[in-house]
Order: C-alpha cells, then sequence, then structure tokens
C-alpha cells in the first residue's frame, strides 16, 4: 500500500466535469495498493495518516495533526502509484492490485477512516474514473508512505 500525501490549502476533484470530492486546507491522500496488500493492513495505515504531523504550530514547526487543525481528506485512488519503469519508457502496473481486489481495499480504508475519525471531514474520487484533480500546495509539503 502506497499513501502519497500532499498537504493543502484546497483541493478537489472532478469526473465529466462535476466536482465529485472536495475539500479546504488538510490532506490530499493518492493511495494504490499491491497485489499483497490485505485488508488486515488498512487500521494500521489509517491510524499513521490521521495521526500524522504535517500542520504548523504556533512555533512554525510541523507538530499538529490534521484532526488538530480541524482539517479535511480528498482521498483518491490511484493505481499509476505503483508503475515501474525500470525496463523502457512505458510503465508497467504488474505489482499494482487487480481492479476489483483493489476497490474492494479502497472502500474498506475509507470505511476504517470514517471509523476512527468520524468528525474529519472526508471527500473521495471516483474508484476507476477519470478524474481531474486541482489543488493548492500547501508549504508545499509531501509525503511518501509505503507498507
Amino acid at each position: 500500500m502506497r499513501l502519497l500525501i500532499q498537504r493543502v490549502a484546497h483541493a478537489q476533484v472532478e469526473v465529466h466535469g462535476e466536482i465529485v470530492g472536495q475539500i479546504g486546507k488538510g490532506l490530499l491522500v493518492l493511495v494504490g495498493f499491491s497485489r499483497k496488500d490485505t485488508p488486515q493492513l488498512l487500521p494500521k495505515a489509517a491510524h499513521k495518516l490521521l495521526n500524522l504531523r504535517l500542520f504548523e504550530d504556533q512555533a512554525g514547526k510541523m507538530n499538529r495533526s490534521l484532526q488538530e487543525v480541524g482539517g479535511g481528506l480528498l482521498v483518491v485512488s490511484q493505481f499509476t502509484l505503483y508503475g515501474k519503469l525500470e525496463k523502457g519508457f512505458r510503465p508497467s502496473f504488474l505489482e499494482a492490485a487487480p481492479a476489483q481486489e483493489a476497490q474492494r481495499l479502497y472502500e474498506a480504508f475509507l470505511a476504517e477512516l470514517r471509523r476512527q475519525a468520524p468528525d474529519v471531514p472526508l471527500a473521495t474520487g471516483r474508484f476507476g474514473a477519470y478524474m481531474e484533480i486541482a489543488f493548492r500546495a500547501y508549504g508545499p509539503v509531501t509525503i511518501l508512505l509505503e507498507w
């Protein structure tokens, strides 16, 4: 499982010109699943994401979590996080989970985030759709987490 986390001032995702998810200050999270990932990983990943200290305190240090600043989450499925480019110029996605399994894991991850942090605004993309994502980076701060 890979999470590419971008701290944002605001973010939104559109499908066919329709905004399907948007947040103000918070985290844009692109999530990809590998063939090896299992549902048992999701509680740990959700806990880690929700408690990352990526927001500044009064001293300007990254010392506050998403929940402490009242931020939102925009979580978008992104199988291309498992693209490999060791050979040639076209990415290979053989390590990415098959679509049906990835969708099950994605939906279970969203459910786990809601369970652990019911007060955090949670927006999503649309699994399997062509999406346009717009955001304003805040910092910028970009973190890659992998299990």
